[in-house]
């Protein structure tokens, strides 16, 4: 197999991917977008002969746009333009959650300050805003009083991108200090593990403790309905547990299209590249014409 990476750093998630494919001796294509042009009909990066491309960007914009270039020279892309286009907009994942009936947190989107002020004031204190766009816990705020709504929204209002303009109010779930990350190949769990903090931001970007996680039937119920309702891929499935734990009742609250996962493969006893590099290998063949005949 010859795989292409989209990458514009390499991280450690992309050392044990790429470490992994060269066990099994595929051939690999670093394809660094900060240093290609993508056009119409053509783009610089050596992409004809590539069995498959894995989108690794670390960039949101560059990811949706390489993403959608690559698929349109016809080569497979994981994740797909689609898949990727749903997940980097929370309003649209929380939009596609919700049409395939997955559980996922009240929300509500406004356009204006004096909008988005009476959109908090229905939820109530604590509620949470977010960017609809962002990854790692950046930018979003727990808000638990009126002046704290009132000065977030003000900055916001500031600001320059059009995104801050789009305000996206959910509620507050009382997590029972920890959430939910599974990694899933086309809504098939490969690992999960809870992300704990004291703070109520639990990323393990943000320093949250990590360990292994056994989901049970309702979870892996709604992880492969999350998947399905993206449109499948290679995704992180984010769930809270709502009732505290082990209540076997929970929330979908996010789903992440360029899933990170070496703190998940520290903490379970899963080689967690060489299943994504095996799924991978799949969906190759599947590509490939021999497979459709």
């Amino acid at each position: 197999m010859k795989i292409g990476i989209l990458y514009s750093r390499i991280r450690q998630d992309e050392k044990l991917l790429l470490n992994e494919l060269r066990d099994r001796d595929h051939e690999i294509e670093k394809i660094d977008v900060r240093k290609h042009q993508f056009g119409l009909d053509g783009t610089t990066a050596d992409v004809d002969d590539l069995d498959i491309v894995v989108d690794r960007c670390l960039s949101t914009s560059r990811s949706l746009y390489a993403t959608r270039f690559i698929d349109h020279y016809g080569v497979p892309v994981v994740n797909s333009p689609e898949t990727a286009d749903v997940c980097a907009d929370k309003a649209k994942n929380s939009l596609a959650l919700d049409a395939a009936g997955v559980p996922t947190p009240e929300t509500k989107v406004a356009f204006t300050v004096e909008s988005a002020m009476d959109a908090i004031e229905s939820f109530g204190y604590p509620c949470v805003l977010k960017p609809v766009v962002g990854s790692w816990g950046r930018l979003m705020a727990k808000i638990d009083s009126e002046s704290a709504a009132e000065a977030i929204l003000e900055h916001k209002k500031v600001l320059g991108h059009y995104e801050h303009k789009v305000f996206y109010v959910q509620e507050f779930v009382d997590k029972p200090g920890r959430d939910i990350r599974v990694l899933a190949t086309d809504g098939e769990p490969v690992a999960a593990m809870t992300r704990s903090s004291d703070h109520w931001l639990t990323n393990a970007a943000k320093g949250g403790d990590t360990a292994g996680f056994e989901l049970d039937d309702t979870a892996l119920d709604l992880v492969e309905r999350a998947s399905d309702a993206v449109g499948g891929g290679l995704l992180g499935v984010d769930l809270m547990e709502v009732g505290g734990e082990e209540s076997g009742d929970y929330t979908v609250h996010e789903i992440n299209h360029t899933v990170e996962f070496k703190a998940l493969n520290g903490c379970v006893d899963i080689d967690v590249p060489a299943t994504v590099v095996d799924w991978l290998e799949t969906k190759a063949n599947e590509a490939t014409p021999e497979a459709t005949q």
